[in-house]
């Protein structure tokens, strides 16, 4: 039986290959929330037909909806019409690809409302990753991940059958800089930072990918799915974005799941539970490559890792404080306002800055964000 998706974030980089794989496998698709993209949000309307569609402000919704008075479509606005959104009663799965922590409210929504949940936003289990589940478990919901690596992770234990895996590897790209120093990156622009070697993600992805910030948030985005500690989860670089991700047993045998990069693959996963049907990727042919390479990376160099490991050691509100500061450093970045490599150095000083504290609630995890962003701001203030 086909299924009935809702897509928060159907305008960017996930939400548009999402539609195009729900177009390819014939899924239908009852609500999408658009951010502020008014000519894509009708585009999708009237080729998907959504019974809502919620976008980011109300006065892109007062646009919209003039621009689609002849359509059934409901345009909502703001927060509480991405929860509608996500609830939408018609939905069987919710794909929540709205980036950073605007995505954690819809989740919750999704999950109250029994929805099956295929995961793009990490931030909501790095942040609230024991309130998330539990609510998950409350209500009987999966939670499925988008992220390649994790999906690879998720795809090989369900081949595992009896197996537990004991230990996982992440494979990482490298982004935009691998091989240069430290040093060397100091002077790189944004142009540089966004100019990802193998994958065609999100500007705010492919920043992190550069720093290896997105590989700490799913770091620890991995304990919360897979529930190994951190010393059980190895990151390694692998330039070609072959091999997706790998887990061992006891035994030291590893299953990995190999496939060209792109992201509809583990999004036609996350939609289908299969890899039985065409979602328009390339094949892989092994034989086009000389060699597949793997190398640890270096945390001097790529001191995001470090951070991320020190965040999840923590506990509590440090891993929201590590991500909170990370999405204000880069926008410091984005604007020329620090270098590349001050990203890193604001996150330190927001861990450094921000007490640590136990996470019971949501409120507790939008304090340590706003801590957060208040720790990264004043001390570029002051500088």
């Amino acid at each position: 039986m086909k299924k009935t998706v809702s897509v928060l974030g159907s305008t960017g980089s996930i939400g548009t290959q999402t539609l195009d794989v729900a177009e390819r496998l014939g899924l239908s698709v009852c609500a999408i929330a658009a951010g502020k993209n008014i000519t894509l949000a009708e585009e999708q309307i009237r080729k998907f037909h959504p019974r809502i569609c919620a976008m980011a402000s109300e006065e892109a919704a007062r646009e919209l909806k003039l621009r689609v008075a002849d359509t059934s479509t409901a345009v909502l606005s703001g927060e509480e019409g991405v929860c509608l959104a996500a609830a939408e009663p018609e939905a069987d799965t919710v794909v929540a690809a709205i980036v950073g922590t605007a995505g954690l409210r819809p989740v919750l929504s999704a999950i109250d409302a029994g929805h099956e949940i295929a995961l793009a936003n990490k931030e909501t289990l790095v942040c609230a990753g024991d309130i998330v589940n539990r609510r998950a478990r409350e209500k009987g919901v999966s939670i499925v991940p988008v992220d390649s690596e994790h999906s690879a992770i998720y795809r090989c234990i369900g081949r595992a059958v009896n197996d537990r895996p004991c230990r996982i590897t992440l494979t990482a790209s490298g982004g935009a800089f691998w091989g240069r120093t430290r040093e060397e990156m100091k002077n790189a622009t944004l142009k540089d930072a966004l100019r990802h070697p193998n994958w065609s993600m999100g500007a705010k992805v492919t920043l992190d990918s550069a720093s290896l910030v997105n590989k700490g948030l799913e770091l620890m985005e991995a304990i919360q799915l897979f529930g190994l500690p951190q010393d059980k989860i190895d990151i390694l670089v692998h330039p070609q974005s072959i091999v997706h991700s790998l887990i061992e047993f006891a035994d030291g045998a590893m299953l990995a799941q190999l496939g060209v990069p792109d992201m509809r693959t583990p999004i036609a996963y996350a939609l289908t539970g299969c890899g039985a049907e065409e979602c328009g990727v390339r094949r892989l042919c092994l034989s086009d490559y000389a060699g597949l390479t793997f190398f640890r990376p270096d945390e001097e160099v790529y001191p995001a890792l470090r951070l991320a490991r020190r965040a999840a050691a923590a506990g509590g509100n440090s891993p929201a404080v590590y991500n909170a500061a990370a999405e204000e450093a880069d926008g410091l970045f984005v604007e020329g306002k620090i270098g590349f490599t001050e990203i890193t150095d604001l996150i330190e000083l927001a861990l450094d800055g921000v007490k640590n504290a136990p996470v019971n609630s949501l409120e507790d995890v939008l304090a340590a964000d706003l801590a957060a962003r208040e720790a990264v701001l004043s001390t570029f203030a002051k500088r």
